[in-house]
C-alpha cells in the first residue's frame, strides 16, 4: 500500500556533507510527521530530526546546528541535509513517515535504511 525509500547515503570524510532523501509513495491521503532516525552499530535506534506537515521541526541535541530537515509536500519527500559530519554520525539512517492512507488508516511506515559512514 505504502512504500518509503531512502537514498543519498555514502562515505564521506569528517567535515563533509551529505543530503539524504526519503520518498513516500502509494495509497497516501495525507502525510503528517516525517522523521529521520539512525542506528549505529551496537546501539539503539534514535530520533535524529522530525518535521510536521506544517513545517515544525525538532532535532536531537547531537545534530542541532549541523543537520537540517525539510520536506516537499508535493513530492511526498523529506530531506536531511547533513553538514559538518562527524565520525559519530556513522549509522544506518532510516526514514519514518506518519501516513493517513486513502482508506483513512493511520500508521507509521519505515524505509529500508541508507548507510552513512563518516571517516576520521
Amino acid at each position: 500500500q505504502v512504500q518509503v525509500v531512502e537514498s543519498g547515503g555514502g562515505l564521506v570524510q569528517a567535515g563533509g556533507s551529505l543530503r539524504l532523501s526519503c520518498a513516500a509513495s502509494g495509497s497516501i491521503f495525507r502525510i503528517n510527521a516525517m522523521a529521520w532516525y539512525r542506528q549505529a552499530a551496537g546501539k539503539q535506534r534514535e530520533l535524529v530530526a522530525g518535521i510536521t506537515s506544517g513545517g515544525t521541526t525538532n532535532y536531537a541535541d547531537s545534530v542541532k546546528g549541523r543537520f537540517t530537515i525539510s520536506r516537499d509536500n508535493a513530492k511526498n519527500t523529506v530531506y536531511l541535509q547533513m553538514n559538518s559530519l562527524k565520525p559519530e554520525d556513522t549509522a544506518v539512517y532510516y526514514c519514518n513517515a506518519d501516513i493517513l492512507t486513502r482508506v483513512l488508516v493511520k500508521g507509521g511506515y519505515w524505509g529500508q535504511g541508507t548507510q552513512v559512514t563518516v571517516s576520521s
